[in-house]
């Protein structure tokens, strides 16, 4: 016979288990009762490397010349209006805003039809010419001096912004092609298709249903080739030799002599030559955030 007791059921806590990865509530991890100096310790030491150079340039920028103080006090602006009036920086300033548009542009524009064929068509070659792509990264510039100097002597490009310009493109072009492609292929496939049963053909579905899901991407990439054309100092140099139409970078190596060096103006000029960038970046900055996380979720 079943007893009565046999017949009572226990009731005992089923525990629900835990997710894959999560720790269990309650649970403290490592670094959770680390003692917060040893957080903000090598923090602060990585700021202080980072910050104090950029103290260093504004102190020296500001500074009257012949002071040794640590303080920029009292602040003087003698270096920014030598650098822009005397030693022509404002006519660098705009050649590099030419250059650097205009790179921007090309880039941004041939890189984005080259990344719609890579994301959109197959043919034979594509893997060998995504790899070839690739291989040309591991191309150093200086190496192809020689060989573009006498391409744009025989387009009559030397001493003009033009050669800049399409140097800077071409070396900018490879990974500009690869990044664009990878984001239209996060774009689904069936909008457009959808666009092509409405009546829209394939350049109309691409401007208005592609395009516009682009812009995180086509910022990132036109802003990566805007600071390469603005900072890049070897192009410049090798097919300008008109001073009025040289550029920051090269502006800033004529501070520089074998006998001196002027380092207010030295200063000043590496600040006006760095205030354009970090401006685009801090306005651009919410928009590089979004394209470079693109890939990491599928459309």
């Amino acid at each position: 016979m079943i007893t009565e007791e046999a017949t009572e059921v226990t009731s005992v806590p089923v525990r629900a288990p835990a997710a894959a990865g999560r720790q269990p509530a309650g649970r403290k991890r490592p670094w959770d009762e680390a003692p917060r100096w040893q957080i903000y310790l090598p923090l602060g030491i990585y700021l202080v490397f980072t910050l104090v150079p950029f103290y260093w340039i504004l102190l020296f920028a500001l500074r009257p010349a012949g002071s040794t103080s640590l303080v920029p006090w009292p602040m003087t602006f003698d270096h920014f209006e030598k650098v822009w009036n005397e030693r022509d920086f404002g006519v660098y300033f705009q050649n590099s805003v030419l250059t650097g548009v205009a790179t921007l542009l090309l880039t941004t524009g041939v890189a984005l039809a080259g990344g719609y064929a890579l994301a959109r068509f197959d043919f034979r070659i594509k893997r060998a010419f995504m790899l070839a792509l690739l291989c040309t990264q591991f191309v150093p510039g200086a190496l192809l001096l020689v060989p573009l100097f006498q391409i744009f002597a025989e387009l009559k490009l030397i001493n003009s912004l033009g050669s800049v310009i399409l140097a800077e493109t071409v070396f900018q072009l490879p990974l500009s092609m690869i990044l664009i492609s990878g984001f239209i292929r996060n774009v689904p496939y069936s909008l457009e298709e959808a666009a092509w049963v409405d009546g829209c053909g394939r350049l109309t579905a691409f401007r208005i249903v592609v395009l516009p899901l682009l812009r995180p991407g086509l910022i990132a990439v036109g802003s990566f080739a805007f600071v390469h054309a603005w900072n890049h100092f070897l192009f410049a140099l090798m097919f300008l030799s008109d001073q009025t139409k040289q550029t920051i970078p090269v502006g800033l190596n004529t501070l520089m002599s074998a006998d001196s060096v002027d380092l207010g103006a030295l200063a000043a000029g590496g600040i006006i030559a760095a205030v354009p960038v970090v401006i685009v970046f801090a306005f651009i900055q919410k928009w590089l955030i979004t394209g470079f996380s693109a890939g990491a979720v599928k459309g």
